[in-house]
C-alpha cells in the first residue's frame, strides 16, 4: 500500500492518524471473503447471535452441553458470521463542485475525504469502488479487492473534474440498479439538487439493501452569505450569471436555506442514511475521525 501513497488527495500524516480507525459497516454485508463486517448469514465468529435447536448433521463441537444440562435438549450455538464489504463510492463532479474558497474547491475537498476512505478500506481487505456522476455517469469504476485496483480508483480520483450540470439522481438510481449486492454507498457531494428529488434515490438504495452515507459539502460563505456590496453570481453548471445587491436579499436567502437544510434532516431521518454536513472549514481528517468513531462498535474501541 505505501507505494499508493503519492498522490496531492492522500496525507501520509492524515493516513497515519486515522490508521487505528477501521472502516465498520451498521447494516450486515454480503461479501466473498472472511472480513470485520456483519454478515446476514450465520457463521464462525466470536459474537454470540442464537440458539437452535439441534439437527442430525450440525457440528457437535458447537453443542452448548450447559442448555443440555439445564433442559436435557440439544441445542446449537449461533454466531454471526464476519464477511467483508463493498465500499462504492459516489463523487458529485458536476460544475458546482467547482465551487470553493482559499483555493480549496468542493471537489478538491471531496477527494481527501474520498482517497483516504478508499485507502483504509483497502487495507482492511474491503472492495473499493468509484462512481463520478456530472450530467451522466462519467465514470464507473466496479468494487474489487486489489492493489492494482485501488491504483485505478486513485487515477479516477485524480482524473476527475467539475463540469455539467448535476446528474446525481439519475446517477444513484442506476448505481443502485447496477450494484447486485449489499454495499456501503459512501455519496460526497454539495447535493445541489431539489431535496424531493433525492427522496426516491435513498428509498432505492434501501429497498436493495444498500447502507448509505452522505458528505453534504457547504462552504461557509454558503450559510452566512455575509456579502456587504453587490455581488454577482456564476452558475457553475451552465445557467445564468446573476446580480445582486447581497445585503437586500440576505434574510431571504438565509430563510431558504434553512428550509433547504431541514428539508435534508427530513428525508436522510426517514431513508435511515448515515448523514454529515460539512463545512470546508473544518479539515477532512477532523470530518473522517469523526466519521469512523462514530461507526465504531463499542466493543471495537481500544
Amino acid at each position: 500500500m505505501a507505494e499508493l501513497v503519492q498522490r496531492d488527495f492522500l496525507d501520509a500524516a492524515v493516513l497515519a492518524r486515522l490508521q487505528n480507525l477501521p472502516l465498520f459497516a451498521r447494516k450486515p454485508m454480503l461479501g466473498s471473503v472472511a472480513g470485520r463486517h456483519k454478515s446476514p448469514h450465520r457463521g464462525s465468529s466470536i459474537e454470540f447471535a442464537e440458539y437452535r435447536k439441534y439437527v442430525p448433521g450440525d457440528d457437535t463441537r458447537r453443542l452448548d452441553w450447559r442448555a443440555y444440562g439445564r433442559s436435557d435438549r440439544f441445542y446449537i450455538k449461533e454466531f454471526e458470521a464476519d464477511t467483508n464489504l463493498r465500499l462504492c463510492i459516489v463523487l458529485d463532479t458536476s460544475g458546482s463542485m467547482r465551487y470553493g474558497a482559499d483555493g480549496i474547491t468542493k471537489l478538491d475537498y471531496a477527494r481527501r475525504l474520498a482517497g483516504p476512505l478508499a485507502y483504509i478500506a483497502a487495507r482492511q481487505g474491503d472492495a473499493v469502488g468509484l462512481t463520478c456522476a456530472s450530467e451522466a455517469l462519467v465514470r464507473e469504476i466496479p468494487a474489487k479487492r486489489n492493489a492494482a485496483h485501488l491504483r485505478h480508483v486513485f487515477d479516477g480520483l485524480s482524473e476527475a473534474r467539475a463540469r455539467g450540470e448535476t446528474g446525481l439522481v439519475d446517477a444513484l438510481h442506476t448505481v443502485a440498479s447496477k450494484t447486485p449486492q449489499r454495499a456501503l454507498f459512501v455519496i460526497i457531494s454539495d447535493l445541489f439538487v431539489a431535496p424531493e428529488e433525492l427522496v426516491p434515490c435513498f428509498q432505492h438504495l434501501r429497498f436493495r439493501k444498500h447502507e448509505v452515507v452522505v458528505f453534504h459539502l457547504l462552504e461557509q460563505a454558503e450559510i452566512d452569505f455575509d456579502f456587504s456590496r453587490p455581488v454577482r453570481f456564476v452558475d457553475l453548471e451552465g445557467g445564468n450569471s446573476l446580480l445582486v445587491d447581497a445585503s437586500v436579499i440576505r434574510r431571504t436567502y438565509q430563510e431558504a436555506l434553512q428550509r433547504y437544510l431541514g428539508c435534508i434532516d427530513g428525508l436522510v431521518q426517514d431513508a435511515e442514511v448515515d448523514y454529515h454536513r460539512v463545512s470546508l472549514e473544518e479539515t477532512p481528517v477532523e470530518v473522517l475521525a469523526r466519521f469512523l468513531l462514530g461507526r465504531t462498535p463499542k466493543g471495537a474501541r481500544r
